[in-house]
Formats: C-alpha cells, sequence, structure tokens
C-alpha cells in the first residue's frame, strides 16, 4: 500500500497484543489482514484504512486513512445521527408518521419497497435504514429532514471528509453528484469510536444511532470474519458484539464499525475501489477485508 504503518505504530501495536495474549505474544496484530490488503492494492486497488483501540485512543493501524473515497451507503449513519438527534425535538419523535412519495421510489437495499404500507413512523424507518440500509426509507428521511442538515450536523460534529451528498437514485446523471457518499478511512473509525464512547452530539443521540446499527444484516465483509448471525447479533455472543455498516456499488466495498469483546474494543474503517469488471476482482476484495476481520476478532477476543 502507498502508506505503511510506522515501525514505532506497530511496535506499540504489538506490544498491547502481548499484554493480552501471552500464548500469541510472537503474533503481530492484523498482519494476515495487511498483507492481503497490501496485495489487493498492489493489483490495482484503492485502499483506505483505519484501526483505533477504543479503550486507549491509540491508532493501531492505517493506510492512505487520509484519503477521500467512494463510501456508498455509510454515508447513511450521518443521516441516523441527524434523525437520532432529532427525536428530542417537541415537533419530531420517533412516532411520527412519514408517507412515501413516488418521487422518492428507488431500487436495490431495502424492504420497504416490497412492503404494502404506505407510511411508517420516524423511528421504523431508521431502524430499517440500520438493518437493511434501506433506500426507500432513506429518502423519505432526507426528504422530511433534509440533505443540508444533514451536512450541517456533519461539520458540526468535526467532519472535513466525510459527506452524504445526495439522495439514493437508480441512475446518476451529470447534474447528479458524483456518489452517494465520500469520507476518510480515518474520520470514519474515528466517527465510530465516538459513537461508542457516547460523544457524538450527546450520550443519548449515540446510543439511538448504536441501537439501530446493531440491527444491520450485512455481515459480508469484515464482520463475515466473526462468525456471527446475521440476523440476530443485538447481544453479545461468545463476548462479541458489533455495530457496523457497509457500503457496497460498483467498484466500492467499504465497512466501518465497533467490534467489542472479552479482550478489547476497536473502531474500524476499511475502504476499497477496484475495477469492477470481474467477478474474481470482486471476490478477491471480500476475501482480503474477511482477513482483516478475523484479525480484528482475534486482537478482541
Amino acid at each position: 500500500m502507498a502508506s505503511r504503518v510506522h515501525e514505532s505504530e506497530r511496535r506499540r501495536s504489538r506490544d498491547a497484543r502481548r499484554g493480552r495474549h501471552r500464548a500469541s505474544a510472537q503474533i503481530e496484530p492484523f498482519t494476515r489482514g495487511f498483507s492481503a490488503l497490501g496485495e489487493l492494492a498492489a493489483s490495482g486497488a484503492q485502499v483506505s484504512l483505519r484501526i483505533n483501540d477504543i479503550t486507549t485512543g491509540e491508532m493501531l493501524m492505517s493506510a492512505d486513512d487520509h484519503v477521500v473515497v467512494p463510501t456508498a451507503s455509510i454515508g447513511k449513519v450521518l443521516l441516523l445521527i441527524e434523525v437520532a438527534a432529532r427525536l428530542g425535538d417537541a415537533d419530531f419523535s420517533g412516532l411520527t408518521i412519514l408517507d412515501r412519495e413516488p418521487l422518492d421510489a428507488v431500487a436495490d437495499s431495502g424492504i420497504w419497497q416490497h412492503l404494502q404500507a404506505p407510511s411508517l413512523p420516524v423511528a421504523d424507518l431508521a431502524a430499517l435504514v440500520g438493518a437493511t440500509s434501506d433506500n426507500l426509507a432513506t429518502n423519505v428521511l432526507l426528504r422530511h429532514i433534509g440533505l443540508d442538515a444533514v451536512r450541517h450536523r456533519a461539520e458540526e460534529i468535526g467532519l472535513k471528509r466525510t459527506a452524504l451528498l445526495d439522495i439514493v437514485r437508480d441512475h446518476r446523471g451529470p447534474d447528479n453528484a458524483p456518489q452517494l457518499s465520500v469520507g476518510s478511512a480515518r474520520e470514519l473509525a474515528w466517527l465510530f469510536q465516538a459513537l461508542a464512547t457516547g460523544e457524538i452530539v450527546d450520550a443519548t443521540t449515540s446510543r439511538r444511532v448504536l441501537a439501530w446499527l446493531s440491527l444491520n444484516t450485512d455481515l459480508s465483509l469484515v464482520a463475515s470474519g466473526f462468525g456471527l448471525d446475521p440476523l440476530a447479533h443485538r447481544e453479545p455472543d461468545h463476548g462479541i458484539q458489533l455495530f457496523n455498516k457497509t457500503g457496497s456499488g460498483v467498484g466500492v466495498r467499504a465497512e466501518a464499525g465497533i467490534l467489542r469483546g472479552p479482550n478489547g474494543a476497536v473502531s474500524y474503517a476499511v475502504c476499497t475501489s477496484y475495477d469492477d469488471t470481474e467477478l474474481g476482482t470482486r471476490l478477491g476484495v471480500v476475501d482480503a477485508v474477511r482477513i482483516l476481520g478475523q484479525d480484528l476478532l482475534e486482537y478482541v477476543h
């Protein structure tokens, strides 16, 4: 990868690891994942990576984490933050009913488009976004809240390289934003770390966002290395608890999250952009990020 972990940082990570797992003291953490992602980058993919230890606040590993890259649906987390922050307003509660309109219609991820209900409460829409990255629910919430409000909130909490740029569209024309969202691995890992410590807006807002993210059924990328049930992992399983959001699109696979275990907790973000003309290339990306997930699991468990 273009950017490598400094030796001092890797040494600190290794020392921390030895303190937790004496039997594996000779194994440097994240070696397999870093190597797999390095091979991916050498093949022409763009890889951006950041891993933080939530307990110590220490950066454990990074690679090109400052680069702004497409993050697909990960930007929906910013919408969830704005929704969660507004639930304390007198005129905006979780039971506020919102209607879907023809202008909101969009395909791909989500289940509301397949349901008969024409209206749902705000809290249910947020749950659908957290659970299935629901595109229709996203557009309805954005129409009610406004994209500008989401952007302002992101700037207010300190994000400079991470943004939700547009509503979800089936097709992007020359007058539309080229991506649904962009971000840097550094900011995304920080964002999830701050959610874990209750520092995004306030503790109540952070808890609400994490509750919605705990419903996420997409464990196909980094989280595929954790061995969790995709449909039921809100409670700790073998001491492992996950909160994550993925982003998938043509030539884009990205994930940011929080992984807690008996021996620690990490926030992580890994974003990949690649030439999606062959299935083998995509499968190589999925395999590489799964290996990173296995390293993360070993670190916290």
